[in-house]
């Protein structure tokens, strides 16, 4: 039980400073939605609208990334800095070349945008906007991978910092472009997308400052950043990140295929949709950076060979991410319906933002528990079968329940977030009978003999105490 309790401090001492940066992405989000919400309902729709076309690329994105916080962490747990050096390199060109398809993308559906069946006056106020903040995301996409580099070498504070401050300053230039303050001309729903991108490419330039000058990252630097690219190398980043990418597409298409769905009932319902979704996102934070601890630590563990303990790192950052969670959970069923004040001010956006904030308390521990279950499987490499959960929890169980309950039953908007909490379930179970399974063989052989992830490393299933230093050695 001992060895159980010690991994606990220990993934939430990672696991804060990756809170902390993820907060400060969703901080952009909820900044633009709290400050556009004082302007009216149609830009609040507007931004519910394009937040929903935006965000289907950029989780391919982000998911693509992925493979560089589990392959880094992994080339650190078995102390070959020139490798991980190598993914910083090409995790960036990875990075670009995701942000510019984005962009590319999104000019593409800027005409297109009236077919999504929303109502006019919210389509005549998207489309700048939609430009802008889609522009932001090739600074944001090429920030995020070097967050993702610097956690995987267990450097977690000075990015987030970065972050904090971008923050700041994008709230900063929303009071002065959105309202119109220190003589500049009040731009609404277009000042918050300046904002945005401003901001964005401010924390780009800052992080990947860091990262490629930062003397405690130095020795993991690549050796000749301008030499030829690896296809092979490119190969496993995509190996690895496509599978995480279609999962991230899957459940978060579900999410804005349901925005879209609030669009077919009223632009109350969507401005309620958007306030309640950003409000899980946020919290959804929480969990998401203890998953994201646990999938570096099980990574550190397993690039270190040392198999037992990746199995107690798991289980225990699965736990962690399921209690906080809880906690928020009990937070939306007592302050619903002053949480949606602080959004909006018409009494029927925040009753209907209440009774979809009950419904999201519900599925608070499913979300949690998946997240856990799924990050530590990353740590294994283990990400094609989660993404077929992830198709069928989502697209074969909660968009039709939600369709089906909302329309059919005529539950209206709570009907669709019933069926969403369903398919939050059902991944949630799943993806933990799949971390029980996998951990339990990782490494062994058809003769059940453990197979080393690193052969120069300890030996197999041991299950000495170690944690990383910040050089890439072993402590006790």
């Amino acid at each position: 039980m001992r060895r159980w309790q010690r991994e606990v401090p220990l993934t939430l001492s990672l696991s804060f400073p990756i809170i902390a940066g993820m907060l400060a992405h969703m901080l952009v989000g909820l900044a633009d939605t709290i400050m556009v919400g004082r302007v009216g309902v149609v830009p609040l729709a507007a931004a519910s609208f394009v937040n929903a076309i935006v965000h289907l690329p950029m989780v391919l994105g982000i998911g693509l990334l992925s493979s560089v916080a589990v392959l880094g962490s992994q080339a650190f747990g078995a102390r070959q800095s020139a490798a991980a050096g190598e993914v910083l390199r090409h995790g960036l060109v990875v990075a670009m070349g995701a942000g510019v398809l984005t962009i590319g993308v999104l000019a593409c559906l800027l005409p297109l945008l009236s077919c999504f069946g929303q109502p006019p006056e919210v389509v005549a106020a998207s489309g700048t906007y939609l430009m802008l903040f889609g522009g932001s995301m090739l600074p944001m996409l090429v920030a995020h991978a070097c967050k993702q580099f610097s956690e995987a070498l267990n450097r977690p504070w000075p990015p987030n910092f970065i972050l904090l401050a971008g923050v700041l300053l994008n709230v900063g230039l929303n009071w002065v472009l959105i309202y119109g303050h220190w003589g500049a001309p009040a731009l609404g729903l277009e000042g918050a997308g300046w904002a945005t991108l401003i901001s964005r490419v401010a924390m780009a330039v800052c992080l990947v400052a860091y990262v490629t000058c930062a003397p405690t990252l130095r020795p993991f630097q690549p050796v000749r950043w301008w030499t030829a690219f690896s296809a092979g190398q490119f190969g496993r980043l995509l190996r690895l990140g496509w599978p995480v990418a279609a999962q991230h597409l899957l459940e978060v298409s579900a999410f804005v295929f349901a925005a879209l769905m609030m669009g077919w009932i009223s632009a109350d319902a969507i401005a309620a949709h958007q306030i309640a979704i950003t409000c899980a996102a946020t919290t959804f934070m929480f969990g998401l950076g203890v998953g994201m601890a646990t999938c570096i630590r099980v990574g550190h563990a397993w690039g270190a060979s040392q198999l037992a303990r990746m199995r107690r790192i798991g289980f225990v950052g699965i736990a962690l991410a399921g209690g906080v969670m809880a906690v928020f959970a009990v937070v939306f069923v007592v302050g619903r319906e002053p949480i949606a004040r602080l959004f909006i001010t018409s009494p029927a956006v925040i009753q209907l933002t209440a009774q979809l904030l009950l419904v999201a308390a519900i599925f608070q521990i499913a979300d949690g528990v998946q997240i856990g279950a799924i990050s530590a499987l990353r740590g294994l490499t283990d990400v094609r079968v989660p993404a077929l959960i992830a198709a069928l929890a989502y697209w074969f169980i909660a968009v039709p329940m939600g369709a089906a309950l909302g329309f059919a039953g005529g539950l209206g908007a709570v009907g669709i977030w019933i069926g969403l909490a369903t398919g939050l379930g059902v991944a949630a179970v799943s993806l933990l009978w799949r971390f029980h399974r996998k951990s339990r063989g990782a490494g062994q052989s058809a003769n059940g003999e453990w197979q080393l992830p690193n052969a120069s490393n300890v030996v197999a299933g041991s299950d000495s105490e170690y944690e990383m230093s910040q050089d890439g050695s072993q402590k006790s």
